[in-house]
């Protein structure tokens, strides 16, 4: 009989744990001055969360959205980790796990080596997994989340709600991102919390027995 492997809890990073609007608004524009295209920056941030080339595809022709990705990528180490900010209630949420006993990981569609570099810059305030996954989106995050025995995925988008679905994950649904509570339930959020203050006192509540392979069951 296989050995229970601790609470595993899976955490998207972009509104989720950390307010990253201010610096890829700032990347973004940055973007604008080096290529002189227009970009709608307000309306940007109010959409972040699925892969760069989505949100590149609605200002670039495809041709040339490698050339964006790669140059935005290029820029944002020196504009967008320093104005990015710990979302309320990141690192109590992170800290609860591990008093009760868990691991961390976050589960990102953000290349890893930029991911690192907002642990890094915040790793201090408690920004810090145990496992890191970047370039994962949709189906990639429910991989990563049943290779490492994630029993719980907490996200702002829809699509971390469904890729919680796929892996057998509960999924913890929080309104700091651009999904309502409605959109988000709807897409398999088991609870929905207005931001990570609250989920401290639901991890507690929720008391999830952790089986062999770190299932559920």
């Amino acid at each position: 009989m296989p050995s229970p492997l601790p609470l595993t809890v899976g955490f998207d990073l972009d509104m989720t744990l950390i307010d990253s609007r201010p610096g890829i608004a700032a990347t973004y524009r940055a973007m604008v001055e080096r290529t002189g295209v227009y970009i709608d920056v307000d309306a940007v941030v109010t959409r972040i969360g699925p892969p760069l080339e989505h949100e590149m595809a609605n200002w670039f022709p495809p041709e040339q959205v490698d050339e964006a990705v790669a140059l935005y990528r290029s820029l944002y180490p020196g504009d967008a980790i320093e104005p990015t900010l710990l979302l309320p209630g990141a690192a109590e949420a992170l800290a609860a796990v591990r008093a009760a006993g868990g691991r961390v990981i976050v589960v990102t569609a953000k290349r890893a080596a930029l991911a690192q570099l907002h642990l890094d810059h915040l790793g201090p305030l408690g920004l810090v997994a145990d496992v890191l996954v970047g370039d994962a989106w949709a189906d990639g995050k429910a991989a990563a989340l049943r290779e490492h025995g994630a029993s719980v995925y907490v996200g702002d988008h829809i699509a971390d709600m469904g890729a919680a679905r796929s892996a057998g994950a509960i999924g913890v649904g929080v309104t700091t991102g651009p999904c309502d509570g409605t959109a988000l339930t709807s897409a398999g959020a088991a609870t929905v919390l207005p931001d990570l203050r609250a989920f401290p006192a639901w991890l507690e509540a929720a008391g999830i027995p952790v089986g062999p392979l770190g299932s559920t069951r």
